[in-house]
């Protein structure tokens, strides 16, 4: 098949969160089952054109916006049997950052009417046509509707990574990208939610675990759309995300210091020594190292993680923390940092090559996620054997089996109620099993063996492609 990506972030080109690695290794893994794979991203100021060889030679193509038209040029490359189109127009769509700037929804609305045109004015006649997130989720309706006989009729699949960020906008931004006003439930007066319409209008909709597909439908996790979602559940698709196991490899992982794998774990112990180094921590091969990296906000858990920090450092442990987030939180940890200094580090930002060596240096992973569409983190755990603390919810259910509850297959620690004591209760249960040094060399090596790359869920893609396909084609 012919398959189009629309995404606003990709790896390794521009990467926010795990949506870049999805959009960035779901192609990839594609590609190698034989389909023809292409990526449409904007180009982000922050993107280093020299370094990824994009040229500065393209087509460039008159794209209608409101009542004028805008110039978009397309510079590509071909990356792992992939094209990546590379959407530019720097007044509107490249901007310096991915995210944040107050027109955002007038901007990715542009971005999605300029990837329907370069498909459009192209001639390309893509099978399918898949969308990602509310940036991307007006590409679904023009698809579907002023673009379907020039495209030739393409499936079209939308996929939720995050549910809680719809894209909600004033509804003039519609009529910018010639797409009807009328409204879908549950917009209101006024109002635009590109997700709802990505959802109303797709052939087929997914998102990135079984668990979180299930749990979209109910209104704890629905997020006001659960009504129209189960209007489509005959059509709605969970699929585990996978992780890039070539990226992710502490067999040969450049950003760490010492290699190892579950035949050799001694490189482990050095990785773990090179860590607290380089974060100001104690150097002890005795003390649980506990890694938490991402957002420090509420989704993530850390409203129930700070009152348990203190716990976890009187039991003896160390905490290394890499991230950015709400201020509040990122002043509590400041101070935590400096009253526990040898104990807890803080970094605030994003550094992936030090979050790989957070990965391969750390006893243990904590996510204890108010909500978690999927989750990377607690895959890519398990490729360093790094045993992950989870709760029970989204794709951390589907992949965290508990080692209590089941001693021969369990890969982690995992709790259900979202409170500050049953999450305090799983970090002492992982410390328990961390003090007996059998079981914990059986649990790592057990993690390390599982297999979450991208082969199996491209396979799932894949189905879900054909089924869209044969949808498209009936309607």
């Amino acid at each position: 098949m012919r398959i189009v990506f629309a995404a606003a972030e990709v790896a390794p080109y521009a990467k926010v969160g795990g949506l870049a690695d999805v959009a960035g290794s779901l192609p990839q893994a594609l590609a190698a089952l034989g389909h023809h794979v292409s990526i449409h991203l904007p180009l982000h100021g922050t993107i280093d054109r020299e370094r990824f060889g994009i040229p500065t030679d393209a087509v460039v193509r008159s794209v209608p916006y409101g009542r004028s038209h805008v110039r978009v040029a397309y510079p590509s490359i071909v990356r792992g049997g992939v094209r990546v189109v590379f959407v530019d127009n720097g007044r509107h769509i490249g901007r310096a950052t991915v995210y944040g700037a107050p027109d955002d929804a007038k901007r990715y609305a542009l971005f999605a009417r300029a990837v329907a045109e370069d498909l459009a004015q192209g001639g390309d006649r893509p099978d399918v046509i898949h969308a990602h997130d509310w940036h991307t989720a007006l590409l679904v309706p023009m698809a579907a509707g002023h673009y379907r006989r020039a495209l030739g009729g393409p499936a079209t699949v939308f996929t939720i990574h995050n549910l809680a960020y719809q894209g909600q906008s004033a509804v003039d931004v519609v009529g910018l990208v010639g797409l009807p006003r009328k409204h879908v439930h549950p917009e209101k007066h006024g109002e635009l939610n590109p997700m709802a319409r990505a959802i109303a209008s797709a052939d087929a909709v997914s998102t990135v675990s079984e668990r979180y597909a299930e749990e979209i439908l109910t209104p704890e996790f629905g997020n006001g759309l659960e009504a129209l979602l189960a209007e489509r559940r005959d059509d709605l698709w969970g699929i585990v995300n996978g992780i890039d196991v070539d990226v992710f490899d502490p067999f040969a992982d450049a950003h760490i210091p010492v290699h190892y794998s579950a035949v050799d774990m001694r490189g482990k112990a050095q990785d773990k020594a090179a860590l607290q180094k380089e974060l100001g921590l104690a150097v002890s091969a005795r003390t649980p190292l506990f890694g938490v990296i991402g957002r420090l906000v509420e989704q993530k858990g850390i409203d129930i993680l700070t009152p348990v920090a203190p716990e976890i450092l009187r039991a003896g442990g160390q905490i290394a923390v890499l991230g950015t987030g709400e201020p509040r939180y990122e002043a509590m940890w400041k101070e935590l940092a400096e009253r526990h200094a040898g104990s807890l580090s803080l970094r605030l930002g994003f550094d992936a090559a030090l979050a790989q060596r957070i990965y391969a240096g750390s006893d243990m992973f904590l996510m204890p996620s108010r909500f978690e569409p999927c989750g990377l983190g607690q895959l890519i755990s398990f490729r360093y054997g790094t045993v992950p603390v989870v709760r029970a919810v989204g794709g951390l259910a589907d992949t965290v089996r508990d080692a209590d509850a089941d001693a021969r297959q369990g890969t982690g620690f995992s709790f259900r109620e979202y409170a500050a004591e049953p999450l305090g209760d799983a970090v002492r249960r992982a410390i328990r099993a961390y003090r007996d040094g059998a079981r914990w060399s059986a649990l790592r090596t057990r993690v390390m063996g599982l297999d979450h790359s991208w082969a199996a869920s491209a396979r799932r893609y894949v189905e879900m492609y054909e089924a869209a396909r044969d949808s498209a084609r009936a309607a």
